[in-house]
């Protein structure tokens, strides 16, 4: 049979760099590109998970509860109420009511301030129009689409 290498038989190893450097052929000139923004200055929309998870929390420390507190009168886990606040999960609207009637809200009242949060975060990122809402005919708008104005609810 074969003979088995150990770690001191090689003496010679090839070493290839993960990118290699394109082939230089005759030089083009290259058009220049632009430079990439640094992810600092781009402001990016608010996602509704992320600003419900920060008005829940607020509700929960003006209130002086803990997460386990909430989180047990909302019948969830509060590492699943933890991730919610941080904007890192997307709850149910079922869930959404749970958590209103647990910190003592309604779902429309809830609703309405985070609609409002989002307006007001809106309102710093350049550049973002709060007036995209496309009309067809005189008046009328496409179903799905909101105005300035309108307020924003949840099923339960």
């Amino acid at each position: 049979m074969g003979a088995v290498l150990g770690w001191g038989m090689a003496e010679h190893a090839n070493v290839y760099p993960l990118r290699r450097e394109p082939e230089r052929g005759p030089q083009r000139e290259r058009e220049p590109q632009p430079e990439p923004r640094p992810r600092e200055r781009q402001v990016q929309e608010p996602l509704w998970r992320e600003v419900l998870g920060r008005r829940l929390r607020v509700l929960r420390q003006e209130q002086q509860e803990t997460l386990s507190e909430t989180a047990a009168r909302a019948g969830i886990s509060p590492q699943y109420l933890s991730e919610i606040e941080r904007g890192r999960k997307e709850p149910s609207s079922e869930m959404i009511a749970a958590l209103a009637g647990a910190l003592g809200t309604t779902l429309i009242d809830l609703t309405e301030h985070v609609a409002g949060d989002l307006r007001r975060q809106m309102s710093l990122v350049p550049g973002a129009s709060r007036t995209r809402a496309s009309r067809t005919r005189a008046g009328h708008t496409r179903p799905g689409r909101t105005r300035p104005g309108d307020v924003l609810a949840l099923a339960a």
